[in-house]
């Protein structure tokens, strides 16, 4: 079989977690949209379900694969529901529900639910997606309470640049959200994994973490906590051919590398059609039978270059690390121009193998 795998390791998951919840001092839900941002939403809910507080995804679908799974803890929907019809589906699975426009209230309004729901009210607080305007926010918690169908109503928001340590937005955001909702007694939600891990002073009831749990920063800077996470996907694969270059001859489509001295070359079973970043330069991190090395040239559909030349003991059949303990997916997303978010979720066509349930 091809030797292209994403390991992931559950234990660091469960790490992950814990930490988001003792550095927020508050309950989590773990954010699993996205197929648990490529890790596998079903085997990560699974591994978590006995201590996390609860689960949040994008969509209701994302919803019923893990309530067909057996997934039972509370699962709230980020996006909310996008037809009416769908409120059926809501209270009949009891799922939680983000209402973030007001014709999701109107819609609450108008339907017969059954029994009482477990809405999110989401505030715009200046990320400008979605969410009720600050001027209009008490008369949408008043109309909810008024409909006479809400279990509970927990208030919430999102930040724009709270990856941005320096950046004055976060707070303004707290201010804005704290001055809309004043006299509301509820529980809130403010805090999503760069608040969680830069922000220890805005407060949350609940916070939302993400991409820490899978072991990766949101930063581009050095940060505290960020070392103390544990990445949980380690992407890997095998050199399948061994090429010696001499000096003036290039490597792979378009000739964007060409070797400046006589080189070994590794061809190893991985490319952009598995989820690794085309984009990706010469230079990019690599880690060969666990020595740093580089990616040489165009990454390609199925297969990509790596530099043995100063891996002697390196060859046919050695271990490539693409990024995980060794190599973090943050700096390969960096070298490649985007995000740790972006490349797990690209992620496709790799099995995937568990370790640490």
């Amino acid at each position: 079989m091809r030797p292209a795998r994403a390991l992931i390791d559950l234990s660091a998951l469960r790490h992950n977690y814990q930490l988001a919840r003792e550095i927020a001092g508050a309950r989590a839900l773990a954010v699993i949209k996205a197929d648990a941002y490529g890790h596998g939403a079903v085997r990560v809910a699974q591994a978590l379900e006995t201590e996390a507080d609860g689960f949040a995804v994008a969509c209701i679908e994302e919803a019923l694969e893990l309530r067909q799974a057996g997934i039972g803890a509370p699962i709230l929907l980020l996006e909310g529901f996008f037809e009416a019809e769908e409120l059926a589906l809501i209270v009949e699975h009891d799922i939680w529900c983000v209402v973030h426009s007001s014709w999701q209230l109107e819609a609450i309004e108008k339907t017969n639910v059954g029994k009482p729901l477990h809405i999110w009210l989401k505030m715009d607080s200046g990320m400008h997606r979605v969410g009720i305007h600050p001027g209009e926010y008490q008369a949408a918690y008043q109309r909810l309470l008024a409909t006479g169908k809400t279990a509970k109503i927990v208030l919430m928001t999102h930040f724009a640049r709270a990856d941005e340590l320096g950046s004055v937005r976060t707070d303004e955001q707290v201010a804005i959200f704290e001055s809309a909702r004043e006299g509301l007694t509820a529980q809130v939600s403010l805090r999503n994994s760069p608040a969680v891990m830069g922000w220890p002073n805005v407060p949350s009831d609940w916070v939302r973490p993400g991409i820490m749990l899978y072991g990766a920063t949101p930063f581009d800077q050095p940060q505290s906590v960020a070392d103390r996470l544990q990445p949980v996907m380690t992407l890997e694969s095998k050199v399948i051919c061994v090429r010696e270059l001499p000096a003036g001859e290039p490597v792979g489509y378009g000739g964007a590398f060409v070797a400046d001295r006589n080189m070994r070359i590794g061809v190893v079973a991985m490319g952009y059609a598995d989820g690794y970043p085309r984009q990706a330069p010469t230079g990019t991190p690599v880690m060969i039978d666990g020595q740093r090395s580089q990616l040489l040239g165009r990454v390609s559909m199925d297969m990509l270059c790596v530099d043995l030349t100063n891996v002697p003991g390196a060859g046919l059949g050695s271990r490539v690390e693409l990024w995980g303990k060794n190599v973090l997916a943050s700096d390969v997303a960096a070298s490649a121009g985007t995000i740790p978010y972006q490349i797990f979720c690209n992620l496709k066509r790799v099995p995937r193998l568990y370790s640490g349930a």
